[in-house]
Order: structure tokens, then C-alpha cells, then sequence
């Protein structure tokens, strides 16, 4: 309330259109698109603009530039997010002291605050959910104090109020900017779906709203009843507070700014374990805090968000200064979410084409006016956020298109004409045996056919003599949490194909997957572990597992263009700070081997060399 007033003069029309265009952007935006439409598309329990995007991939490539967008954007402001709420609630302190230096005590707050996110979402749910339920109880006895006193402030209720004011009020449209940041939380709150169930937070929204609307409204009657015409820097939050209260308001606003800070902290922290599995972001390390579905902690992102969140303190300052720059890229990613869900909508749910043309108008309208009066957030430190949003996007992008560039290069060839070939070198004992079992992973989808790079590492690099050959896996899926596999037998007792089909949640723990189909096919006797070693068989010793993995790197031989040369030079930089290929499969490295393979994506073809006697 107090960025929709600012500096202007109090009237009526100003506050209770105010209030009417915060009711029904919490109505029509939060409750009815978030709360009661966008909640459906869950995939299977998680939600979030990459789940979103993983039910629909398939039905066009071309989506998966909005989801590199919108993704980018929520991050960007979860960065913002805790600076701006943390600072707001300390700021209370300058009631008691005008001249405190806030800045020391919010960067206190934030540094303990992503301390302990590798505790988990369970932990601070325990720790803050009693917290946030005598917050929501204080602003609705806080707002009904008010109320009770001046009730008319209810008819902002009436959507004419906010008509008035967008189209009669002068500026009344760029107002909207202020109107927008009571519904920033609702992306965060279809992020975090996973970790809190579309239950619990549709259950719990019907009490939270409520409370938010009357505080709202206490606010709204306080300005236009006490405030004396001009609110000249105060709070109407702190404001309405008796003032025996305000140092235990002060208190549990700081508790709950804090805590509200932990929805965009644990969604991104979603939002990049879904972007490593859908090849969007460099693979880092994920960490599971506890056993509970939906929980992970991002160690990475944690820390590069801190050093995000400090910077934009001491960039801003004050918390008036956030608001003038928080809000415009999540605005971006609610149009994107928009564009997503009406695509799920048709394809997905089936939706007649009326109904998910009419949620599409209504929706873009909202969002696009919304648009425009943030814009005028751009030149006030909304910048920041978009450059931010910029770097992430080309991250993504950059690692989307080598992927595609890369894919130029990958020649598979028929597996059937080399078994033949592999059952010999298997027998030849003139070659050192490498391994028992020798294990390559493989990013061919059919069984019948491998990379040219793992017939060149077995047969040319160094010919590697092993009694049985391995050949895994990895298929991706759009579901978040399968783990199944299968096993086909390429040539009994030589060669095997195992193909793993896991989320896009689960973490590909491969050493451990690969050692739990060993105990199956063990436990059913299809294959005899026991090594050939002759010494070693007699006494029935399990034989020894080695895995080969092929690193890539940039050939001198590469003819790119100038933008191919940029995309693939930023993906080796990315590649070189990002988890290794043993680490991201979870591979132990006392078995593995790594080999460097040139990566010749488009050799030079037309040159002028010439033999001279």
C-alpha cells in the first residue's frame, strides 16, 4: 500500500481503487489462474515452469525458447526476492531509530538464511510453519482493527473502484506496477508444489487470503482516515500497529519476511534440478537433505544466489529502491506461463478450443497491462533483474544449442556388425585383459545401433579385452520420479544393453543403479559374475567392473561459423566449472577411465595443400 501511494496526495479514488485492483488481482491472477487452474498441470505432484514445459515438449520444439525465458526470469527475481522482503520487515526498526543503518542487520539475516537451506524444506517447514501462522493471524487482526472502525473501506470490493482508477485517475494505469507486487509470490507457489502439495496450499490459500485482504483493507482505512492527506515516508503496515506492539511486530515480520523468502530460494533450487535433467543447464551437484519426496537443496545455486542477494543490498540500499525494480520479470514469466498452460490445456487436458481461447484473452490482457505499468520499472533498477534473467537465459541457451550442434557430430552405427568382432577380441589372449566388465554409457536410443567413439575406444584407442561388454542407458523421462530399467542380452555372456528409464527429478546415481541390476541378474542366475581369471575363479570371486567415459573436447580441425564458434567455446568454459561427466552419473572413480575424444563438428573440407619435390 504504501508503493501504490507513494508521494501523492490521499483521496478515495486513489485508495479505494488501490484496494480493488489488489482484491481482484489476488482474485482473478493468484486464486483463480495460479491456485485453481495452474495447480492441474502437475506432473505428478511437482510443478513449476519446466514440469510444465516437460508435459509438453513434445508437441512442439519450438516451446522450449519460452521455458528457457520464463525460467530465467523467476530465478532473476528470486534473487531480488529475499533482499526486498527482509529489508521492507527490518526497516520497521527506524520507527524506534530514524538514522539505523539497516543494510549490516539484512545481510546478517540473508547469510543465515542460506546457511541452512542444506538442512531441508521439512526442517523449515517444523521450524516456520507455527511462525507463519501467527503471522497471517496478526495482519488479520491488525486489518480488522481498522475496519471495524471505518467499514466502508469494503466497498473497494466493487470492481468499479479499480475500473475508476486505471481509466479516470491521472496515471492511474502505471500505478499498476505498485498494484502488482501482492500476486509476485504466485509463481513461486506453483514452484514449490513438490515440496508442499496442491492440498495443502489450496487449503491454506482460502485462510492466507483472507487475511491478506483484511490487512489490506486495515491499511486502506488507516491512510484515508489518519494518515493526514500524505503518508511523507511512513509505513501504513507499521502504521496500524498499536505502538506497545511494533517491536513485537516488528519481530514477527522480520520472522516471516525471512521465511517467505524460502518459497523462490527452494523453487529455484527446483527449477534448476529440472533444468539439468532436460539439458537446459550445466549438470552441478544436487543434494537430497532428506528422504521426503520433493526435497533438494542445490549447493551452487544456494551460494551464487547469496552473493546475488548481498549485491543487490548494497546495489539498492533501501527497500523503496527494490520495489522499483522488483516485479518486471516476473511479470515476463507469468505471460510465459500463460502461453505454457493454454498449450497443456488443449493438448493435454483436452480443453475445448473456446474455453482455452477465452482463459488465454483474459489472461494475456491481464498480464500484458500489468506489462506496461512496469515498464516504467526499467529505468528505476528494473534493468538489473532483466540482465540478471539475460545471463541465465544465454547459459541455457548456450548449453540447449551445443547439445544440438554436438548431435551434428554423433555417428552410430550398427552394434550387430562388431558382436562378432567383440566375441573375438574377448577370447584373444594375446591381448592384456582390461576388465571382467567393461561399461560404456551410450546415448543411443536403439538397441541395435552404438557411437563410432565406443567401436574407436574398444577396437583403435587401445584394444580393451574384457569377458563381457556393457553398454548403458540413460532415457530421460517427462515424469519426475520413475526408476525402472531393462535388460536385453545382446549376445549371452559377451555383450549386454541395460537401459535406464529415470525422472526427471531422480538423480542419475549410476554406480548404484548399475550395482542393484548386478544383484538382480545375480539373484536370478541369468548371468555368472564369477571372474574368469583362472586363479581367481576357483575360489568363486566376483570379477572386476570398469567403466570407459568419453570427454569431449573442441577439435583444431573445426571450420564453425563465427556463432557456432562462440555457442561451443561458452559450452567448454560452462563444462569446465560444471560437475565432470564420473561425477554427474555418480560413478566411483576408482573404477573409471577417462578418455579424451576431439570433438570434429564441421571439419575443414576445401583447403589448398600441395605436394612439392
Amino acid at each position: 500500500m504504501k508503493a501504490v501511494i507513494g508521494g501523492s496526495e490521499v483521496n478515495e479514488d486513489l485508495v479505494l481503487g488501490g484496494l480493488s485492483c489488489v482484491f481482484w488481482t489476488l482474485t482473478l491472477q493468484t486464486t483463480v489462474k495460479y491456485v485453481i487452474l495452474t495447480l492441474r498441470a502437475d506432473n505428478n505432484g511437482e510443478g513449476g515452469i519446466f514440469s510444465l514445459f516437460a508435459l509438453i515438449r513434445r508437441r512442439s520444439p519450438y516451446l522450449v525458447f519460452p521455458a528457457m525465458i520464463g525460467g530465467s526470469m523467476l530465478l532473476a527475481d528470486g534473487i531480488i526476492t529475499p533482499p526486498i522482503s527482509v529489508s521492507s520487515a527490518i526497516e520497521g526498526l527506524r520507527i524506534f531509530n530514524p538514522e539505523i543503518n539497516t543494510i549490516p542487520i539484512v545481510i546478517c539475516i540473508l547469510v543465515f538464511l542460506f546457511v541452512i537451506q542444506g538442512l531441508g524444506t521439512k526442517f523449515m517447514g517444523n521450524a516456520f510453519g507455527p511462525i507463519m501462522f501467527i503471522w497471517f493471524c496478526m495482519l488479520a487482526t491488525m486489518g480488522i482493527k481498522e475496519v471495524m472502525q471505518y467499514p466502508h473501506v469494503l466497498r473497494c470490493i466493487n470492481p468499479y473502484y479499480a475500473y475508476n482508477l486505471l481509466m479516470n485517475y491521472p496515471g492511474g494505469l502505471w500505478l499498476l506496477g505498485a498494484v502488482f507486487l501482492c500476486t509476485t509470490g504466485a509463481e513461486a507457489l506453483y514452484s514449490d508444489l513438490g515440496h508442499c502439495g496442491r492440498p495443502n496450499i489450496r487449503i491454506s490459500w482460502i485462510f492466507v487470503k483472507s487475511c491478506l485482504l483484511l490487512n489490506y483493507m486495515g491499511q486502506g482505512a488507516w491512510i484515508l482516515h489518519s494518515s493526514g492527506g500524505f503518508l511523507n515516508g511512513r509505513n501504513p503496515f507499521y502504521a496500524v500497529m498499536p505502538q506497545w506492539f511494533l517491536p513485537i511486530g516488528i519481530g514477527v515480520a522480520t520472522m516471516a519476511a525471512i521465511i517467505a523468502s524460502q518459497a523462490l530460494i527452494s523453487g529455484s533450487f527446483t527449477l534448476i534440478s529440472e533444468a539439468i535433467r532436460l539439458n537446459l543447464w550445466p549438470k552441478v551437484k544436487l543434494s537430497f537433505p532428506t528422504i521426503m519426496k520433493g526435497q533438494i537443496y542445490v549447493p551452487s545455486i544456494n551460494w551464487l544466489m547469496l552473493a546475488g542477494c548481498i549485491g543487490i543490498v548494497m546495489y539498492f540500499k533501501e527497500s523503496s529502491q527494490m520495489e522499483a525494480a522488483y516485479g518486471l520479470a516476473i511479470n515476463i514469466t507469468m505471460i510465459v506461463t500463460t502461453m505454457l498452460l493454454c498449450f497443456y490445456l488443449y493438448f493435454v487436458r483436452k480443453v475445448t478450443f473456446f474455453w482455452v481461447a477465452l482463459v488465454f484473452v483474459v489472461y494475456m490482457a491481464i498480464e500484458l497491462t500489468f506489462l506496461v505499468g512496469n515498464l516504467t520499472k526499467f529505468m528505476h533498477g528494473g534493468y538489473v533483474t532483466l540482465l540478471i534473467s539475460g545471463l541465465l537465459i544465454y547459459v541455457m541457451y548456450t548449453w540447449y544449442a551445443a547439445r544440438k550442434i554436438k548431435n551434428r557430430l554423433t555417428e552410430f552405427i550398427k552394434l550387430d556388425d562388431y558382436i562378432p568382432l567383440l566375441k573375438e577380441l574377448s577370447n584373444d589372449l594375446s591381448i592384456p585383459k582390461y576388465a571382467t566388465h567393461l561399461v560404456y554409457l551410450t546415448s543411443a536410443n536403439s538397441i541395435k545401433e552404438i557411437e563410432s567413439k565406443v567401436i574407436y575406444s574398444i577396437f583403435q584407442k587401445q584394444p580393451k579385452r574384457a569377458d563381457i561388454y556393457w553398454f548403458l542407458h540413460i532415457d530421460v523421462l517427462d515424469e519426475p520420479y520413475t526408476m525402472e530399467y531393462k535388460v536385453k542380452f545382446l549376445e549371452p555372456n559377451d555383450v549386454i544393453r541395460v537401459d535406464f528409464r529415470l525422472g526427471f527429478r531422480v538423480e542419475h546415481r549410476i554406480n548404484l543403479f548399475f550395482r542393484k541390476v548386478v544383484e538382480d541378474l545375480v539373484a536370478n542366475k541369468e548371468v555368472d559374475f564369477t571372474s574368469r581369471y583362472t586363479s581367481l575363479s576357483k575360489r568363486n570371486v566376483i570379477g572386476d567392473f570398469r567403466f570407459v567415459v568419453l570427454e569431449k573436447h573442441l577439435s583444431h580441425d573445426n571450420d564453425l561459423s563465427a556463432d557456432e564458434r562462440l555457442i561451443m567455446n561458452s559450452y567448454f568454459i560452462l563444462k569446465e566449472i560444471s560437475l565432470s561427466e564420473t561425477s554427474a552419473f555418480g560413478l566411483d572413480t576408482s573404477s573409471v577411465s577417462v578418455e579424451k575424444v576431439p570433438l570434429v563438428i564441421s571439419p575443414m573440407e576445401h583447403f589448398d595443400l600441395r605436394r612439392i619435390e
